[in-house]
């Protein structure tokens, strides 16, 4: 079973950063293609950012575009938040597939960290 963990999450200021960090349980990300989604509150959950398995190509949210970046490497996935601002504030999702392009409903998820964004 896949297993998705993340970290990171936390309180920040606006303007500041954050960066989110997700690991498949006993094994390698490599062999993943991954995305965040996040759910503000009284919000539907949202796309915010994914990664291609083999080729690493990205693709954002447009709100998130030149303040985010996704990466990922043989170990973990990643999200570097820059300039947060409070409307980032949401509980992120990892997420994860087995196929090279992250289905639009990914088959693995993680619990979910808080990110709390204040002005």
């Amino acid at each position: 079973q896949v297993q998705l963990v993340e970290s990171g999450g936390g309180l920040v200021q606006a303007g500041g950063s954050l960066r989110l960090s997700c690991r498949v349980s006993g094994r390698t990300f490599s062999a993943y293609s991954g995305g965040w989604f996040r759910q503000a509150p009284g919000k539907e959950r949202e796309f915010v950012a994914s990664i291609t398995r083999r080729s690493g190509l990205t693709l954002y949210k447009e709100a998130v575009k030149c303040r985010f970046n996704i990466s990922k490497d043989n170990d973990k996935m990643y999200l570097q938040m820059d300039n947060l601002k409070p409307e980032d504030t949401a509980v992120y999702y990892c997420t994860a597939d087995t196929l090279q392009v992250l289905n639009i409903k990914p088959n693995y998820w993680g619990q979910g960290t808080q990110v709390t964004v204040f002005s």
